[in-house]
């Protein structure tokens, strides 16, 4: 039962996560000079690196709960099995995201595109014969039309490099969306989270050193970028969602945390001087509104919120 204090605190913990978020697109753009697989395998392997002390934590207070006789060993390997396939899964999706950057593309266009995965997870969930409701199809029609409107300049059809990694990336999370629903009730969430951290942040080291020459210098000097990208947006910004959805009604915190699309414009607006097109903000708001379609339930029974484990 959610208490009158829960439901305020609820809310404030997902804007919390959705700021956090929206202003990690930020740092991705600012940092993305030192490499793609650079910035994100340091930046992700960090972000698992931190998520050691909750997870070490959370497992000690989970058997404090219990009698000695009930007290369980940690589960290593759900944590790798699980957090290894969804580790590979958002290598690849964070890694298409950190490589749009790389294009004259603005920081705030990005978040919106990436924000297609919550329009293209019901969609998706199709292959495992779960039908949408009528307000998901409403929604995907709508969020079309936004990102129409966001990538495509009237007049011209093309779609730029860093849009189509957006949307590649936007496709991959969606997919990375529904590998963690399968997992999420078979090992803890923070060992999940934690794992899939640590694998995809590996994945992209190694690849760094095959693929990319990183400076040392270079690194440095991008410290303070990482370190947020690592520690806020994938270690604090969970953090904060854990709290959101538990407190939350579902689709109240799916609203919430759509919000990081919106706060990466503000912020790429009033920090790197990112401006929008009248028609590009025009497609920021038809497919944020979208988003907001495929979350709502007319039936008003409760919903299950899918979870984010990116940017």
């Amino acid at each position: 039962m959610i208490v009158k204090k829960d439901r305020i605190l609820g809310p404030l913990y997902c804007i919390a996560a959705a700021i956090i978020w929206g202003l990690s697109f930020v740092t991705q753009k600012t940092g993305a000079y030192i490499g793609t697989f650079t910035f994100n395998g340091i930046r992700t392997f960090i972000g698992g690196l931190a998520l050691i002390p909750v997870l070490v934590i959370d497992h000690r207070r989970r058997n404090a709960a219990l009698d000695e006789k009930d007290r369980q060993r940690f589960d290593f390997k759900g944590m790798f099995t699980g957090g290894g396939i969804c580790g590979l899964v958002l290598f690849v999706a964070s890694n298409l995201q950190q490589h749009a950057f790389s294009y004259d593309i603005a920081a705030g266009k990005v978040g919106f595109i990436t924000a297609l995965y919550m329009i293209l997870v019901p969609v998706f969930g199709l292959a495992l014969r779960k039908v949408p409701k009528i307000n998901v199809w409403l929604g995907v029609a709508v969020g079309i039309v936004g990102l129409y409107f966001l990538c495509v300049e009237k007049g011209d059809f093309s779609v730029g490099s860093g849009e189509r990694f957006a949307l590649l990336c936007a496709i991959c999370f969606a997919c990375h969306i529904l590998v963690i629903d399968h997992f999420c009730t078979k090992v803890n969430n923070i060992a999940l989270s934690c794992g899939q951290f640590l694998v995809a942040g590996l994945l992209s080291i190694i690849c760094m050193f095959i693929f990319e020459e990183p400076k040392i210098e270079e690194i440095l000097a991008c410290r303070y970028m990482i370190l947020y990208a690592g520690i806020g947006s994938c270690s604090l910004a969970f953090t904060f969602q854990i709290f959101g959805q538990r407190y939350s009604e579902p689709s109240v915190a799916a609203v919430l945390m759509c919000l990081e699309s919106v706060f990466s414009v503000i912020f790429g607006w009033l920090i790197i001087d990112d401006v929008l097109t009248k028609r590009a903000l025009l497609g920021c708001a038809i497919m944020f509104a979208g988003v907001i379609l495929t979350q709502l339930d007319f039936s008003g029974k409760p919903g299950r919120l899918p979870e984010k484990d990116n940017a």
